[in-house]
């Protein structure tokens, strides 16, 4: 018998454990996100594999929301969060801090991410486009790089927190080897 383990049982670390805890050099920036549901989706995923901060910019929602609580469920109050108003500035200043910045896009150089070299320092920001117009074109101009996730069916794109759950695990699994 295969008995499902209790909340208890899965001895996870506390809110304010998991805040002391060393997280993987792996930056989320959601922009112009327009789902709160999104949103928290991707502040529970971060949760779950120790990601080092997430960025808001522009239009995205903030907590506190309604919104983002409902599927975030709290992980808002453990993974680290700034809000800008656009990404230009804090997309130089993560480069100047010596972080890979890679654009979840589909374009005419992009990288499938099976392809994927993780930078020798393995610090890496992740930018994750609006649901309708993907990544600003600005952003992708100020990547050093653009990966794609293989898809085989008629659609060309992922629900954004399907995809950022993707390249969240990808990444995180990694970067922990």
């Amino acid at each position: 018998m295969n008995k499902k383990l209790k909340l208890k049982e899965l001895n996870r670390i506390s809110p304010s454990a998991f805040v002391k805890t060393k997280k993987i050099p792996l930056i989320i920036i959601l922009d112009n996100i327009r789902s709160g549901h999104n949103v928290g989706s991707v502040f529970r995923t971060s949760d779950a594999y120790l990601i080092e901060k997430i960025i808001l910019i522009g239009i995205t929602p903030t907590p506190p929301s309604n919104d983002i609580h409902k599927t975030a469920l709290g992980s808002t109050e453990t993974v680290e969060w700034d809000y800008y108003e656009d990404s230009q500035s804090i997309i130089q200043d993560l480069k100047n801090d010596g972080y890979q910045i890679i654009s979840i896009e589909q374009t005419e150089n992009s990288v499938n991410i099976e392809d994927y070299k993780l930078p020798e320092n393995k610090k890496v920001v992740i930018v994750m486009g609006n649901e309708v117009k993907g990544v600003q074109q600005q952003i992708i101009d100020k990547s050093d790089l653009c990966i794609e996730l293989p898809q085989f069916g008629t659609k060309h794109s992922l629900n954004v927190s399907v995809c950022a759950g993707i390249v969240i695990w990808e990444m995180g699994v990694r970067m922990r080897s």
